[in-house]
């Protein structure tokens, strides 16, 4: 029998009256899921478990290790990053494949910014007679914010030539974004001579590297931006109208959406979480790196939001979806590291999984 049935919800037929016979536990069990995970969810949850206990028993002294689990929560931060931005671009209709590109271009905005301003900040505070404590951490601080605020400026910048295309230039958004990861690889080679710019900051190092209460700061971020996203998209009225846009724009136009102000502010949006999580890259590895495999991140975004029940159409998705899409590529990709399978099998089984979320989300809409 299919657990869905057993937890779903008796309905009433006609005028007979509904008797809810389920034993008390399975009826607070339901409740809690359709509230918190969702019932069409439920099967990627039994996934991941499904997964985690097939690697558990399988290797138990590598997966199960906290260490190692922590390490597949750290590796998944800049990945989820990006879905939940990619997701949204989704449920609006669009589709954004320059995420991972810039990703890259504003983790070496980030690091060239703190290069670049290292000697001017210190002259500068040099001549404010400044005692050498005070110096050392007002020149930190400093540099962090200059960092930060390059990378996320970056990615807005980005994000908005992306929207601009989209709506002033009526461009079709694959396409565009298609055309803009080449523009936007090729500044970030131009910019850093295809070399890697290396940042030695311990304030913004930790960033990518420090813990609060022993979670990874990235971890946590990643925790804040999809909560903040996911009820900004759920409980709001512009997370409504960018749902209904998605899902029939006619409609939306009709009722007084303005489509293209909406669609450049969520491709700035995107363009501003992808600016973090280069942001997070460049202080996680010391370094502004052009490429952060880029393709690599495009890739896994796209099949997290798809398999987490983002519809490709747009007006369907959901930030929690996404998460466990991430979650469970982020325990596949560890679990055949552990398994040592080799790397060209893995891109094979990444691809089979995008198939796989493609193939059961069209099966959910036939099933409608």
């Amino acid at each position: 029998m299919n657990i869905m049935n057993i937890l779903r919800r008796p309905r009433a037929v006609g005028c007979e009256p509904v008797v809810d016979t389920r034993p008390l536990w399975v009826r607070r069990f339901g409740a809690a899921v359709e509230r918190y995970i969702g019932a069409e969810r439920l099967g990627l949850v039994l996934a991941l478990i499904a997964l985690s206990i097939f690697l558990g028993v399988w290797e138990p002294g590598k997966f199960l290790r906290p260490v190692n689990l922590m390490n597949i929560a750290l590796a998944i931060s800049i990945t989820g990053l990006v879905a939940i931005a990619e997701t949204m671009v989704m449920i609006s209709g669009g589709l954004d494949v320059s995420v991972g590109a810039i990703v890259g271009l504003s983790s070496v905005c980030a690091a060239m910014a703190m290069v670049l301003t290292d000697a001017p900040l210190a002259s500068a505070l040099a001549s404010l007679s400044l005692t050498e404590p005070t110096f050392q951490t007002v020149h930190i601080t400093l540099h962090v914010i200059v960092g930060v605020l390059a990378g996320l400026v970056m990615g807005v910048v980005a994000g908005g030539i992306n929207g601009l295309l989209v709506t002033v230039g009526r461009m079709n958004p694959v396409i565009t974004t298609l055309a803009t990861v080449s523009v936007f690889s090729g500044a970030a080679y131009i910019t850093t001579g295809g070399q890697a710019v290396g940042v030695i900051n311990d304030a913004f190092n930790s960033i990518g590297n420090g813990r609060v209460w022993g979670i990874p700061i990235p971890v946590l971020i990643l925790l804040v931006i999809a909560v903040v996203i996911g009820v900004f998209l759920s409980r709001t009225d512009i997370g409504r109208n960018v749902y209904a846009m998605g899902g029939n724009p006619a409609a939306a136009r009709l009722a007084g959406i303005n489509l293209d102000r909406y669609k450049l502010g969520i491709y700035i949006l995107c363009g501003l979480i992808c600016g973090l999580a280069g942001v997070i890259s460049t202080a996680r590895t010391n370094s502004g790196i052009p490429t952060t495999t880029q393709t690599d991140l495009n890739f896994q975004a796209i099949t997290a939001a798809v398999l987490g029940g983002t519809a490709l159409a747009g007006g369907k998705g959901t930030v929690v979806g996404t998460l466990l899409g991430v979650l469970i590529i982020g325990t596949l990709n560890n679990g055949m590291i552990i398994l040592n399978v080799q790397t060209f099998y893995q891109m094979v089984a990444r691809g089979l999984l995008l198939i796989f979320a493609v193939l059961l989300q069209d099966w959910r809409l036939r099933q409608r």
